[in-house]
């Protein structure tokens, strides 16, 4: 064989590249792996909005919303959204009936034990639900906020909420409490910090949201260096507290990168970058009250966030190169998202293609707007009904790992038919060390399919496909995995997300518009051994 042709042979085998008919993918089989990401990868909000009538915040001590909890976790959950700057903590108030009755049964039991908030209660409360709802959007709509008083019991059940459902709670304090020369004025969050130290709560923090929109919601301009001060600032007051002196301070969690936003953002990591643990900013592809089916399924809007991601990472990279850089908030379309869209299986393509090109960009963690509460971009309904995102995180959080894999699609459009690859999720037991997960979507209207390297010709491959359910098709609320509607199985056990085994060498369909998740066993790849 002449040195030449051996030469591409060899390159050949070592990309796996496979000529069969169809998409076409080839990996990377050699080397270490793109980058990694953190194990708190894909991790979840509550909105402060929750506590705009605190009696709300009982919710959280639902049974069932905590068991669909713990199906994401572990992980971090964010208390933080716009309320954040207009939530006063007092000592003293007493709480609401709700939240006395909330604070009674943990007396009573075990402190993840208790029992549920009252049935009668609850009802009640998920009966004014829609009308609090109205309320909450149209303070935002109206971006007309009032301040809430909160009291040692709102974060009492917040703090029980996240460590009975195994997450890490970071808690948004107010920055809008200013002095007379816009020094940010923390006495408020002293009283915060006493209380929460006196309990002995871990608990991360953040200051703020979105600074850049001070001057539209609250007629208030703080610059970045001003920002950076204030910080340091509370950087200063946690190292006083021994509980707080290692806890990590994450911000400024600006919006998206617009040039007035960058240059606050430029500015406030110049003087307090050091003082921070990740860089959070936030990030939507639409506004949720204009938005459109075919913006959902809209190539050109998903890689409007490829461009935003990079200029983040470059300001981030020339002011503290290396600093972590986070979503600290994302979803499908702000404002709440758009009923019918944001809550329905057509949202999963946002939503998958964000965490495949964050993972593979740069982004270390991906905070999920919200897992309950107003508007229609949660991933639990009001009546405690898992949404489709829910589900696909669910199956996200369980088969992909850290390690993030290079991928190339040949022979399709790769904007409109979307790769990605990792190594799997060590922790899963059906998997092994060198197994890799595959996650794809179709943007097409119609089936098209995956072939993968000839090296893997001859592997094991299960198939988690993810297809609407109901006469809705793509705009139905329900999803099936692999045939099988999920749903609860009862108020406390999440279904089994049971695996369809394809045999060797089966080419990979995704059905017209549909998602899913491929796992290459005993794939033996070197980056993930």
């Amino acid at each position: 064989m002449p040195p030449l042709s051996g030469l591409l042979l060899s390159w050949a085998l070592l990309l796996g590249e496979c000529r069969a008919a169809g998409g076409r993918l080839s990996f990377q089989l050699q080397g270490p792996p793109e980058r990694e990401v953190s194990p708190d990868f894909l991790s979840i909000t509550l909105d402060a909005n929750l506590a705009t009538d605190p009696r709300y915040i009982t919710f959280l001590g639902n049974t069932r919303l905590r068991a669909l909890a713990r199906g994401l976790s572990p992980g971090l959950l964010r208390f933080g959204g716009t309320k954040t700057d207009y939530l006063i903590f007092d000592p003293n108030k007493s709480p609401t009936v709700e939240e006395e009755i909330f604070q009674d049964s943990l007396a009573q039991e075990d402190v993840c034990g208790f029992q549920s908030t009252p049935s009668g209660i609850m009802e009640h409360l998920q009966t004014l639900w829609p009308f609090q709802e109205m309320v909450i959007l149209q303070e935002q709509y109206r971006r007309k906020h009032k301040n809430t008083t909160i009291t040692q019991s709102t974060v009492d059940i917040l703090y029980n909420f996240a460590q009975c459902s195994d997450f890490h709670l970071i808690f948004g304090l107010n920055a809008l409490l200013r002095k007379g020369n816009l020094e940010w004025d923390s006495s408020n969050a002293q009283l915060l910090l006493d209380y929460t130290s006196s309990q002995n709560y871990s608990m991360s923090w953040e200051l703020g949201n979105e600074p850049n929109s001070y001057p539209s919601k609250a007629d208030i301009f703080i610059d970045g260096i001003q920002l950076g001060q204030d910080f340091k600032q509370l950087r200063r007051l946690l190292n006083s507290y021994s509980i707080y002196r290692n806890a990590k301070l994450y911000g400024p969690d600006v919006g998206p990168p617009r040039k007035h936003t960058q240059k606050l953002l430029r500015r406030f990591l110049k003087t307090a970058g050091k003082a921070i643990d990740a860089v959070t900013w936030h990030h939507y592809y639409l506004n949720g009250r204009i938005a459109t089916r075919e913006d959902f399924l809209s190539p050109d809007v998903l890689d409007t966030f490829i461009t935003a991601v990079k200029e983040v990472l470059q300001i981030v990279n020339a002011t503290v190169p290396g600093k972590k850089v986070w979503l600290g908030e994302t979803s499908s379309a702000h404002g709440g998202g758009t009923p019918g869209l944001s809550n329905a299986y057509i949202a999963g393509f946002m939503w998958l293609d964000k965490l495949g090109q964050s993972a593979r960009l740069g982004i270390d963690v991906v905070m999920r707007q919200v897992l309950f509460g107003a508007g229609s971009y949660q991933l639990v309904d009001y009546n405690f009904e898992p949404l489709p995102d829910y589900w696909l995180s669910v199956l996200y959080k369980k088969l992909v790992g850290t390690k993030v894999l290079n991928v190339n699609l040949t022979g399709e459009d790769p904007r409109k038919l979307r790769v990605y690859l990792h190594c799997t999720n060590d922790l899963h037991p059906k998997y092994r060390d060198g197994d890799v997960t595959l996650f794809a979507l179709n943007l097409y209207n119609s089936t098209k399919h995956l072939q993968l390297p000839s090296s893997f010709s001859n592997k094991q491959v299960d198939e988690y496909l993810l297809l609407p359910y109901g006469k809705e098709n793509i705009l139905s609320k329900s999803i099936q995995l692999n045939g099988h509607v999920l749903k609860m199985l009862d108020d406390e056990t999440l279904p089994n997300l049971t695996e369809k085994p394809l045999s060797p060498g089966s080419s990979l369909g995704l059905p017209a518009f549909s998602y899913g998740f491929y796992v290459i066993k005993n794939a033996k790849m070197m980056a993930c051994i």
